[in-house]
């Protein structure tokens, strides 16, 4: 009897395993099997509660990769330019425009017209619906208001003394490349060229990433930088002595807002999925909720202004100036081939 009740036990020991097995690959696999592969670039402490409230609301799983701080954006499209010939991605989440630009021009990207595209302006969409911009940042000046004054005065007159004092990220990536974009278009290659080996040879702080530059502002290493608006807020409210003044392209009063754009891989298996996540990243309950959220995004379809921060309604102001960066796409690509030579050694 003991050897019989051994192997009993050994028996449904073994089934144990089983069922627990399927059990798991039924709650932990499973539901992921058929996931909505989102690509993502904007910072995944903003995006993860996006994308969960969708899931929740829908019953959709979603798998996400997401970029890094010193390759923002670039590392992404890269990888959907690498996988055309079998698509991985069904949806990019991009933190920026000029990138999805460049997968628009390759026919990489698959054009879908829904609600969230309807409410988005016209400056801000891909008049073919290949994509649509959402929640927006402006290139902002950060000010250490204990080493200088936040006036564009005093900020003219620090560019032209001491650049050591001056942070800005490397330009090969995110939203500095598209500032490099628009100012190669506003002065013309050998413009932009000659005034940033201008800026490196009086050697101006250069880092890896918006965030790095905000942090030695904030911490007074450097006196002002070149950064975005949601890393402007995360300085404000870790309580740093620190104001913002919008970066005004030359000859004009023109910012620079950068919108996140929702797009749709051509290829993809999930194309109805594909749709519901874009009209939701690109609906006004998105939008408000980038707006409430530590990122401070500026909403570009119509939300009700009751429900958006005060300081976000300041930067909406700001916003309005926002030159049409659409067509920086050539801009870009030859910007960026020049940067890439600059940096190679």
């Amino acid at each position: 009897m003991g050897m019989a009740n051994r192997r009993v036990r050994r028996v449904l020991l073994l089934l144990a395993v089983i069922a627990g097995a399927a059990v798991l690959y039924w709650v932990v696999w499973h539901p992921k099997r058929d996931a909505l592969v989102v690509y993502c670039s904007h910072d995944s402490v903003y995006a993860k509660s996006i994308l969960d409230d969708f899931e929740r609301q829908t019953g959709i799983p979603v798998r996400v990769a997401y970029d890094t701080e010193a390759t923002k954006s670039l590392a992404l499209v890269d990888r959907i330019i690498r996988e055309k010939d079998a698509p991985q991605c069904d949806v990019l989440w991009n933190n920026e425009l000029l990138g999805t630009v460049d997968l628009k021009d390759r026919g990489l990207l698959q054009p879908y017209m829904g609600d969230g595209f309807a409410r988005i302006p016209d400056a801000y969409k891909d008049p073919e619906g290949c994509w649509a911009g959402f929640g927006a940042r402006l290139r902002v000046w950060i000010v250490n208001t204990d080493k200088l004054q936040a006036t564009q005065e005093a900020i003219d007159k620090a560019l032209a003394d001491d650049l050591s004092r001056v942070a800005i990220a490397k330009p090969l990536y995110g939203t500095t490349l598209t500032q490099y974009a628009a100012l190669w278009k506003a002065w013309g290659p050998e413009g932009l060229k000659a005034w940033h080996r201008d800026w490196r040879a009086r050697r101006v702080c250069e880092v890896n990433g918006n965030a790095a530059v905000r942090d030695l502002v904030a911490g007074g290493v450097c006196s002002l930088g070149l950064t975005d608006t949601d890393d402007y807020f995360g300085a404000v409210d870790a309580k740093k002595p620190v104001a913002a003044l919008p970066v005004r392209l030359p000859g004009g009063k023109a910012t620079i807002c950068i919108p996140n754009t929702a797009s749709i891989i051509r290829g993809t298996r999930r194309e109805a999925d594909a749709r519901r996540l874009v009209d939701y990243l690109l609906s006004a309950e998105c939008e408000l909720a980038l707006a409430r959220s530590k990122a401070r995004q500026i909403p570009l379809g119509a939300v009700a202004q009751d429900q958006v921060p005060a300081e976000v309604l300041e930067m909406m102001a700001w916003a309005q100036d926002g030159a049409p960066l659409g067509g920086l796409g050539p801009a870009r690509a030859e910007c960026l081939d020049w940067l890439k030579s600059e940096y190679a050694e």
